[in-house]
């Protein structure tokens, strides 16, 4: 009889995809995944998006091994090692080029967040390039948060582990969403070069008071007065906040990519035109509070709206309390629950603790072997707040070990 540890962990559905692949090759668990869009008539099964991020993992691991049935909506991950960019396996250069198909709907931050959570637990530093015909790095409409924001609200929580050094986003080429928020025809380049035997214990228990917002304002073959537009209006809503305000402003031409037409094999079109902004405010403690919002594929939307909305949804984040903000929650959690073996504390406000994700990243999590959580309230000083606790899996950086 097979050792019930070694059976695969079963899930069902595409919800929370990238991260249960996470948590499977972080842990050592393989996964089943079945359900995936069973009754779409026309797509069933594992989206473009889907399929390439099981490449990337493939490309970044060595010895895993994927089964996908015929329809695609049925899935088997055995997890291998995570070897990053390590001579010999399929990197050239040192750099792992991973290109994205032009069906692609989702940002590249869908790709690079995950990416950065395996990273330290590599057995050599991870550098990849991301490109191709599907790369968008603006917010999307399906909730993924722009390039910068990953650069300045995300990548900045991991020195609160002890991972600091060598990591370097580098944004190559712009794009927002081609037509019907298909595509793109970016560029962008990871790399983290810190690995670590184990991520230290955190305790982030004062989530302080705002002291400074910055932000990009980005255009993609559009005039540069978007971005005018969109800082004053961003502005006008931040400044009476704090004094310490400011917004770069990044203008970029569209990208070219093959029409794939075979009576004109050279022919290019121009893709990924819009604008958009991110705005990350910081607290005198540290802590990161981010907003996104970009102009949709088919238009209508001014750039005075795009500014006004994402002032909101910034002061929307800092109002949920909270020394992490809700794009940030998953990433600190995954980090804690896989440190050390000790208590480590993070105080979370109680409408990011109660929303679906953070609940079903609960209990993947409790699925993999980690321990529960335990939540009590934040006390007098801080309304609204409760402090969950997280105990460590030590799982551990088995790569770094053997070599």
């Amino acid at each position: 009889m097979a050792d019930e540890s070694r059976k695969p962990l079963r899930f069902t559905t595409q919800k929370s995809f990238a991260h249960r692949l996470v948590l499977s090759t972080l842990t050592g668990r393989a996964v089943h995944i079945s359900q995936i869009r069973p009754a779409s008539p026309t797509n069933p099964g594992l989206a473009p998006h889907e399929i390439s991020f099981l490449r990337l993992i493939e490309a970044v691991t060595n010895g895993s091994n994927i089964e996908i049935s015929y329809t695609g909506s049925t899935i088997v991950y055995r997890p291998g090692l995570i070897t990053g960019s390590a001579p010999g396996t399929g990197s050239s250069g040192g750099v792992i080029r991973h290109e994205l198909p032009a069906g692609c709907t989702r940002g590249i931050s869908y790709f690079l967040i995950p990416l950065c959570l395996l990273a330290p637990f590599s057995k050599a530093p991870v550098n990849v390039l991301l490109t191709g015909p599907g790369v968008i790095t603006s917010a999307t409409q399906t909730g993924d948060m722009s390039v910068d924001s990953v650069r300045t609200a995300i990548l900045p929580l991991y020195a609160q582990f002890g991972i600091s050094n060598n990591i370097e986003l580098r944004i190559l080429q712009r794009s927002n969403p081609g037509l019907g928020g298909r595509g793109g025809g970016g560029e962008v380049q990871l790399i983290f070069g810190h690995q670590v035997r184990l991520p230290k214990t955190v305790h982030l228990l004062n989530p302080g008071r705002v002291k400074s917002i910055r932000g990009v304002a980005y255009c993609t073959g559009v005039s540069a007065s978007n971005n005018a537009r969109m800082i004053e209006a961003a502005r006008g809503i931040l400044n009476p906040m704090t004094a310490d305000t400011y917004i770069f402003s990044d203008v970029s031409s569209a990208p070219f990519i093959p029409t794939f037409d075979k009576s004109k094999p050279d022919a290019k079109k121009k893709i990924g035109i819009g604008f958009g902004l991110s705005l990350v405010a910081e607290s005198s403690t540290g802590s990161l509070y981010s907003a996104d919002l970009a102009s949709p594929p088919e238009g209508g939307e001014t750039p005075e709206d795009i500014g006004t909305q994402c002032a909101y949804q910034l002061l929307e984040s800092v109002s949920n309390g909270g020394a992490v903000s809700l794009a940030a929650a998953p990433t600190v959690l995954t980090l804690m629950a896989m440190g050390s073996e000790d208590v480590g504390r993070l105080q979370m406000g109680r409408e990011v603790l109660g929303t679906e994700e953070i609940v079903g990243l609960a209990r993947d999590l409790r699925a993999f072997g980690a321990s529960g959580w335990g939540v009590r309230d934040a006390g007098a000083d801080s309304e609204g707040d409760v402090i969950v606790s997280v105990v460590g899996r030590g799982v551990g950086n088995v790569g770094r070990k053997i070599a």
